[in-house]
């Protein structure tokens, strides 16, 4: 059954080093996606999930125009990124380890993300809904976002690490359930 993520209940979270010191944390506004979500064996589950590059909020617009920019993300080429699962596999109890891939600035990798799903309920208007928390490391510099500047001490200005973090809402409506 076709799962629909929850936009208004979606947060999808960076994080990358300035100058090697604090790290500068971002969000991206607008994702979608749907799953194939099998609640007897998750394993066998499936999921796309497309997000709005632009849509990216650093709480700095000189910084997220800079992000848009054919420096970084280059928006007007790569409107979207996107991830698709390939593998899906039960850690211990609600924890799992999902593979997939990530295409990123016109660049597919494979990306591994560490996941823990909620239960899963009925919410007030009917609608069975659950949550997923995710968390991954990826390499900036393997999906083509190689801008950088070196500073006078061998520092980059921007990390190439970046730290992802999402908590995601998938709703099944009553309508498909019913």
């Amino acid at each position: 059954m076709s799962w629909a993520i929850d936009n208004s209940h979606t947060t999808l979270e960076f994080s990358v080093r300035h100058l090697g010191l604090a790290s500068v944390k971002g969000t991206f506004h607008s994702v979608r996606g749907e799953a194939d979500i099998d609640e007897q064996d998750l394993t066998r589950s499936r999921g796309r999930v497309e997000i709005d590059v632009a849509s990216i909020d650093t709480r700095d617009q000189g910084r997220d125009n800079h992000l848009r920019s054919a420096d970084f993300f280059d928006v007007e080429q790569f409107p979207t990124a996107s991830f698709e699962t390939r593998r899906i596999t039960q850690q211990k109890g609600e924890r799992y380890e999902i593979e997939g891939d990530l295409t990123l600035h016109g660049v597919t990798r494979p990306v591994t993300l560490q996941a823990e799903l909620s239960e899963f309920i009925v919410d007030p208007w009917g609608n069975r809904r659950a949550a997923v928390a995710v968390e991954a490391e990826i390499n900036r510099v393997d999906f083509g976002l190689a801008w950088n500047q070196v500073l006078e001490a061998g520092r980059l200005l921007v990390g190439e690490k970046v730290k992802l973090h999402a908590d995601t809402e998938v709703v099944l409506p009553v309508a498909v359930t019913a």
